[in-house]
């Protein structure tokens, strides 16, 4: 990237004791931005000319040392010619860091992404990653080859070379070339982030040169099954066998909040008995490997039973027939269809739907509904909390509930009033008739 304004100064700096001899500096400035160091060389100030950056005089001493400044000159020359020829970014510290002879790492972002997904691969194989999440940071990768290649016209940028700039026009390019919406968007910054990160990690870079960019993610409500659409589910009868499968495992994954992956793995030896000698999945999650216990409900043993003899299950040594997370979420869009439900079904609002409508809505206390979701935090798990149309109309039944019997006490010592005043009147009159 070519600067805008470049300048090459040479000067005395003032020493802190008065002499005549002072120290040579170099300041290289670049867009504005200045930086500078010693040469090592020192001069006499009676001998310099200041506007011209050299020795004054035909004596060999300032001959010498002119001939030692324009040989300085000339190498930053030659290397600032270098860098536009390789389209670097030309920086007052790049330029200051080659005349001290600074070792700078010329590694590349692309290339320590490649190193890390061949890592997270072999770990994908020793089951500490899903595949899933390999497959993001592949894709990734491929989202900043394709913006290295049309902002920069190169096959890779240097780590050195990466700045808020780069970020900026990085998030602008997924939105609109990429058409990523805002959290997306945020999700591959964060994938970038962790290179940077590497790079720290590893001397690479001093600093993260995205430290100040902020994005802001868009709040998106995620709703789960409401009762209803629960029941609708459970109740249709399908014609093939294929849907039925699909939408008792999705049933099963709403009684027990287990995410795909864990209830694709769920075997027989995770089913145990409880501490209330009932039947538990008791397991760790392979997302975060935290461990979680869920009690079985009627409704997903019922599932396991009838699934007990299948061949699949048998031929994989696993509870259910679980088909791939792809095949899964395409089947529910047909079974949405059938069923009536109009919100978009994934293997995910299964998990949701545990959280919200089978448990909180039904008073399980939030943080028993953590630890069942396996998460790691009562925050997490309000993001799979019931909504809050629910939640206002369950408040508001109380408060309702709460003015009806105030009402009916009211009314109660009102009419308890009343009697009194009456008792009071007919014992009056039976005085003032006795008088008469």
């Amino acid at each position: 990237m070519l600067e805008n304004s470049f300048r090459l100064t040479f000067f005395l700096k003032s020493p802190k004791k008065v002499t005549s001899q002072r120290l040579i500096y170099l300041r290289i400035t670049v867009d504005g931005i200045a930086k500078e160091t010693s040469t090592k060389q020192k001069w006499d100030v009676r001998r310099w000319d200041q506007q011209a950056g050299r020795a004054t005089g035909n004596k060999e001493d300032a001959k010498a040392i002119n001939f030692y400044l324009d040989s300085v000159t000339n190498k930053i020359v030659q290397f600032k010619a270098e860098l536009i020829l390789n389209s670097y970014t030309i920086t007052a510290q790049r330029i200051i860091d080659f005349i001290l002879g600074k070792d700078v790492s010329r590694a590349k972002l692309l290339d320590e992404f490649q190193r890390h997904n061949d890592e997270m691969r072999a770990l994908v194989d020793t089951g500490q990653y899903a595949i899933g999440t390999h497959t993001r940071f592949v894709i990734a990768k491929g989202h900043v080859k394709d913006f290295i290649e049309f902002k920069y016209h190169a096959s890779d940028i240097e780590f050195r070379d990466l700045n808020y700039e780069f970020i900026k026009d990085y998030e602008f390019y997924l939105k609109t070339v990429k058409h990523c919406n805002n959290n997306t968007t945020l999700k591959h910054i964060t994938y970038v982030r962790k290179m940077v990160l590497r790079a720290i990690n590893k001397d690479i870079l001093q600093k993260d040169p995205f430290g100040s960019f902020r994005g802001k993610r868009t709040k998106v409500v995620k709703s789960p099954l409401n009762l209803e659409e629960l029941n609708a589910l459970e109740n249709y009868s399908f014609s093939t066998r294929r849907l039925s499968v699909i939408r008792d495992v999705f049933i099963f994954q709403c009684y027990t909040g287990l995410a795909y992956v864990d209830v694709f793995n769920l075997k027989r030896s995770d089913i145990k008995n409880g501490i209330d000698g009932k039947l538990w999945i008791i397991k760790t999650r392979q997302k975060t490997d935290s461990p979680f216990h869920v009690p079985l409900l009627p409704q997903a043993i019922k599932i396991i039973d009838l699934y007990k003899d299948d061949p699949t299950c048998q031929m994989r040594g696993t509870i259910l027939p679980v088909a791939s997370n792809q095949k899964m979420n395409e089947y529910l869009k047909e079974i949405a269809a059938l069923c009536g439900i109009t919100c978009n079904l994934n293997t995910h609002k299964a998990r949701r739907t545990f959280g919200s409508t089978v448990t909180l809505a039904n008073g399980v206390p939030i943080h028993v509904v953590k630890e069942m979701l396996g998460h790691s935090s009562v925050k997490q798990t309000e993001e799979y909390a019931i909504t809050e149309q629910m939640a206002i109309g369950r408040e508001m039944d109380v408060l309702e509930k709460k003015f009806t019997i105030s009402d009916k006490t009211a009314r109660s010592d009102e009419s308890s009033i009343v009697t009194e005043l009456r008792s009071e009147i007919e014992s009056l009159k039976l005085q003032l008739a006795a008088r008469s």
